[in-house]
């Protein structure tokens, strides 16, 4: 366990490198859920308007994203994700295309940041 109180395991990263994958203590099951630190360009799409971002981990269940404007809390919105193949451990890239809303906002390192809830997900042929 880490100073922060995450447990932390290790996994393969991008070039063969292991990082670290965390998973925060509590009671709440969706903040519950195994983080991975990824960065991917997202594109978010909102009812006001559409936002470029940025991942900063993703579960099963939501991701953290970073971005100069950020979806109001409660906001539903849609993106997709292309999950690199050797994450993935697949051939080829898998794409998901993603309905969720926000749950939180966040000023971090002197970036905004939103975590969103995934509602529902489709993969993208």
């Amino acid at each position: 366990m880490s100073a922060s109180g995450l447990r932390v395991r290790p996994r393969l990263a991008e070039g063969g490198r292991v990082s670290q994958r965390s998973k925060p203590n509590g009671d709440n099951p969706v903040r519950n859920a195994v983080r991975f630190p990824m960065r991917l360009a997202i594109h978010v799409c909102t009812e006001e308007g559409d936002i470029e971002a940025v991942t900063e981990n993703i579960s099963a269940n939501g991701l953290l994203f970073v971005s100069d404007r950020l979806p109001e809390i409660d906001s539903k919105i849609e993106f997709t994700i292309t999950m690199p193949s050797a994450v993935m451990g697949s051939s080829t890239d898998v794409t998901i295309h993603c309905r969720g809303r926000v749950v939180r906002h966040a000023f971090e390192n002197g970036e905004k940041k939103a975590a969103a809830v995934i509602d529902e997900y489709f993969l993208k042929a």
